[in-house]
């Protein structure tokens, strides 16, 4: 039996990730991590206020997200901003093999997204910065890039997406 694959459901606050996270978790019958939930308390302080977070600030919750995925090895879903590529290093330097799954959307409709949501620490005000630092994946990082906008890209679709793509992927090697 193949294992199940370790994936980060990634991009900026609002494009979706810890619903399609959650569903794809589920379709996959592995556990699922909202990444938020591991923010240490001055992350969430910060945010809060309206303030960016800094890579000192990211680097021990990427840690703790980074030891989720190594726990998870056989089979595991988070959903973790990951917007630079040293994050995603970062997280590949616990768990080599995690695929990500980033959900890419225009800064209008994410901020509207943003906008629309009700009790969650991070305003809209911080969407400019989340786009400011996302550095698109490299092609030599395993994933796929899922525009959240397009036509028919419900949750199913994207999840369904996905597990096409990995599916696929596995049947090249």
């Amino acid at each position: 039996m193949e294992p199940q694959p370790v994936v980060v459901v990634m991009g900026v606050s609002g494009s979706g990730k810890s619903t399609v996270g959650e569903a794809l978790a589920k379709r996959l019958r592995v556990a699922f991590v909202d990444a938020d939930d591991l923010h240490p308390q001055a992350n969430i302080d910060k945010m809060t206020a309206g303030e960016a977070l800094t890579d000192d600030d990211r680097h021990p919750w990427l840690e703790r997200v980074g030891q989720w995925l190594a726990d998870h090895g056989d089979g595991g879903v988070a959903s973790c901003s990951a917007l630079k590529r040293q994050y995603r290093d970062q997280l590949r330097r616990h768990c080599e093999h995690v695929a990500f799954l980033h959900l890419n959307g225009s800064q209008e409709l994410i901020r509207q997204r943003v906008a629309g949501r009700t009790g969650h620490f991070m305003p809209a005000g911080l969407v400019s910065s989340q786009f400011d630092a996302l550095e698109p994946l490299g092609a030599d990082e395993r994933g796929l890039v899922i525009d959240v906008a397009e036509e028919g890209q419900d949750v199913q679709a994207v999840v369904d997406a996905f597990v096409k793509s990995a599916t696929n992927a596995s049947d090249d090697r």
